[in-house]
């Protein structure tokens, strides 16, 4: 049977908390693990983040599938929004290019993530760094407030995606922008992977379609809708098989069903 919203968010949010209270500092897990095995890894990035300013390998837990920093084009003195923030890699990231005047707000429904994200911050010693707890859904950020929202590798794991970006739209100043790396499907992703929780939590059972996704977007109000950047992702065949049945893997293999990393990034209107 298909799984609720409610019961996906759970899900999410249940394997998220887990990673965080397990992960060692700068563990180079991955939202594509399933099972936690240490000696495995799945990141769908590898050392893209090696030599970015602001990096912490603290916040770093291997969880991201882009670089939304790279083209979310940010300032010095802008206020940015981190969807998902997580142990605050990105934020941090982001931190360093709009600098001591800028500020940098993210936001988890996951205590833990949210707990590990203070630690880190007490360390670096900022004090124009803050996280949330609360759903992406229903954020818990001012109307019209926010220069640049980004997002890392989270938006996919959202039941309501349209919820989701009608937020992001509330919360972003006229002009505004946003930039997501995010997970996309090649095609309608069947109900016996969206009933499966390691393959949701994992980023695959919550991806839509590349152009419904773009669709939904469009439907938010956004304008000037860009992809930035595309891969494909290859899900590893041992998450796989302890993910889906035989016939299930099949199934995929013939109709190449596949997931996507794409970045996109949008604008709020100025009317």
């Amino acid at each position: 049977m298909k799984a609720s919203n409610d019961q996906l968010r759970e899900m999410v949010r249940d394997k998220y908390a887990e990673i965080a209270r397990d992960a060692p500092d700068g563990c180079g897990t991955s939202c594509c693990e399933g099972q936690r095995q240490p000696a495995m890894d799945y990141s769908m990035i590898g050392d893209a983040y090696e030599g970015v300013s602001g990096y912490m390998a603290e916040a770093d837990l291997g969880l991201g599938c882009g670089l939304p920093v790279e083209h979310a084009g940010l300032h010095r003195g802008q206020t940015v929004l981190d969807l998902g923030s997580g142990a605050g890699l990105d934020a941090f990231v982001a931190r360093g290019l709009v600098g001591e005047h800028g500020r940098v707000i993210g936001v988890d429904m996951t205590a833990e993530m949210i707990a590990r994200a203070r630690q880190n911050a007490q360390k670096s010693g900022v004090d124009n760094v803050e996280f949330r707890l609360g759903e992406i859904e229903h954020l818990p950020v001012l109307s019209d407030s926010i220069d640049v929202v980004i997002s890392n590798c989270v938006l996919n794991l959202v039941p309501d995606k349209a919820r989701a970006f009608a937020e992001i739209y509330r919360v972003l100043k006229p002009g505004g922008h946003f930039c997501v790396s995010d997970i996309v499907a090649s095609a309608e992703l069947p109900d016996w992977v969206q009933g499966i929780a390691e393959a949701y939590a994992g980023c695959v059972a919550g991806a839509i379609p590349r152009e419904s996704y773009l669709e939904v977007i469009g439907e938010s109000g956004f304008n000037r809708v860009t992809v930035a950047a595309e891969r494909r992702i290859e899900v590893p065949a041992d998450l796989l098989a302890r993910s889906l049945t035989d016939q299930q893997r099949d199934e995929a293999e013939r109709t190449d069903l596949h997931v996507l990393s794409v970045t996109v990034t949008a604008f709020k209107p100025t009317e």
